[in-house]
């Protein structure tokens, strides 16, 4: 399906052609992908369980002729210019229930288009579905992602950043193809172009940087499918769009989000809008390469540990519920029912929104209304010697779901392929400034009022 949009970036003059890898019309999916036992399980997470694969072969196939504006780069682009120091503020909308992911606005092409993209911070790569022609898209807000004529050529450091050692094999020189898998069953194939996005500086100065992205001719809906563009890459790897904004020196390695628990907030490129003082930090631990990971944690209930310890810990925006291994999740319920069966709450099976529901005399209208009966949770990190503490309130795991039901956000890590990995996702971020500083290989948090968006003479909207 697709809507209405703006593009920005060369585009394919007529006679220019992209090739792709013939699997590209005949694609299986591959053997092993994760899959979900039930659709709530599925809901929001994006969480890539899977390296990127590499795959080519001799018989390649042509796009047919893609005709675009053939206008070049804006001269405002501030590529000449150093502008660290400086931030890109987006606003952001969604919420966790019931929209099930967050997103932003970005223009990207010439003449520049929007496009919605899911936050991400668990993977590297932005994509967009794209007519290059789409072998198979699935239903999108705006009208497909039309590709430039730039691609980025097999030897380029992105490509072989987004490729598992070993398999960063090709016989095509001139194109880095690509392969996404996430957690919840759903893929996207393509290959990597260069084009303009539009941005503007919250000094008011416009830029128009030329960064890599995929064009996905080949998406697999998963479990928790919704329309979209794409996706917006967020993650620690040379890919992601701040990596490359941070290699052209526009901006701070950092990046940032306040997710409001009303929905929409804020998300931020650069290290200016926030006071560091007042941040609580941890390191980020070198055992976790790919993702944004504090190490390993103990697990608190009420102010006493539930003696389960060393469960490592990474944080993924692109999940809207939080996951525990299957030991975590197992204790951790089972103290909270020993909990509640003293409270005038039941458990409410006939609720499908997640696993794990409870009713009670008469429908919830919001958390605040159970918070109660419910006790804060927190992870424990160690940082040498010191001792940080992520605190979830009952506001940053619960829902009320349209049947007044007030549910667990928190999920069954083990039903969805991820073994022992425990994921901090959109829900326990919620009204919080989340930080993180690849510079300072650092990961922050404080409240925060997530409705308010710090001041700025321009905002990305």
């Amino acid at each position: 399906m697709q809507g209405s949009m703006f593009p920005f970036g060369s585009a394919l003059p007529s006679e220019a052609f992209v090739r792709l890898p013939d699997r590209s019309f005949h694609f299986q999916p591959v053997p092993g992908r994760l899959s979900w036992s039930r659709n709530y399980a599925a809901k929001g997470i994006k969480f890539i369980c899977a390296l990127m694969k590499s795959s080519c072969n001799g018989e390649n196939l042509c796009f047919p002729t893609v005709r675009t504006s053939s206008s070049s780069s804006s001269s405002s682009s501030s590529l000449l210019f150093n502008h660290v120091g400086s931030s890109l503020l987006f606003q952001v909308h969604g919420n966790v229930y019931p929209t099930g992911y967050y997103n932003v606005t970005m223009y990207i092409g010439q003449p520049a288009r929007p496009y919605f993209l899911d936050l991400d911070t668990g993977s590297d790569l932005t994509w967009l579905q794209c007519d290059a022609p789409c072998v198979r898209c699935v239903e999108a807000p705006h009208p497909l992602y039309r590709p430039s004529n730039s691609l980025v050529p097999f030897e380029d450091p992105i490509c072989a950043s987004l490729h598992a050692p070993g398999h960063h094999n090709c016989e095509d020189p001139t194109q880095c193809d690509y392969e996404l898998e996430y957690a919840d069953g759903g893929s996207s194939l393509g290959v990597l172009v260069k084009d303009a996005f539009a941005f503007n500086y919250t000094n008011g100065q416009r830029l128009n940087p030329r960064l890599a992205l995929g064009c996905g001719y080949n998406q697999v809906p998963g479990a928790s499918y919704h329309p979209l563009d794409g996706i917006l890459g967020l993650g620690k790897g040379k890919a992601s769009i701040v990596s490359q904004l941070h290699s052209q020196k526009l901006i701070r390695n950092v990046v940032g989000h306040c997710l409001s628990g009303r929905g929409g907030g804020f998300l931020f490129f650069g290290d200016d809008l926030y006071d560091s003082s007042r941040v609580v930090w941890t390191s980020m631990s070198s055992d976790y390469t790919k993702y944004y990971s504090p190490g390993v944690a103990e697990l608190f209930f009420g102010g006493e540990t539930t003696g389960l310890k060393n469960l490592p810990v990474v944080f993924d925006s692109g999940s809207s519920y939080t996951y525990l291994s299957h030991v975590a999740y197992q204790t951790l319920t089972s103290m909270m029912k020993k909990e509640l069966s003293a409270k005038s709450l039941k458990e409410a099976p006939e609720d499908e929104t997640l696993p794990l529901c409870w009713k009670g005399r008469r429908p919830f209208k919001n958390v605040h209304d159970v918070k109660k009966c419910f006790k804060a949770l927190a992870l424990s990190f160690t940082d040498g010697k010191t001792r940080t503490l992520f605190e979830l309130t009952p506001e940053a795991y619960l829902i009320i779901s349209n049947k007044g039901n007030v549910c667990l956000g928190i999920l069954n890590g083990a039903e969805v392929g991820l073994q022992d990995l425990n994921v901090i996702g959109a829900i326990s971020m919620q009204d919080r400034l989340v930080i993180f500083d690849n510079e300072k290989q650092m990961i922050g948090w404080m409240p925060t009022n997530c409705d308010q968006i710090p001041k700025s003479k321009a905002m990305n909207t």
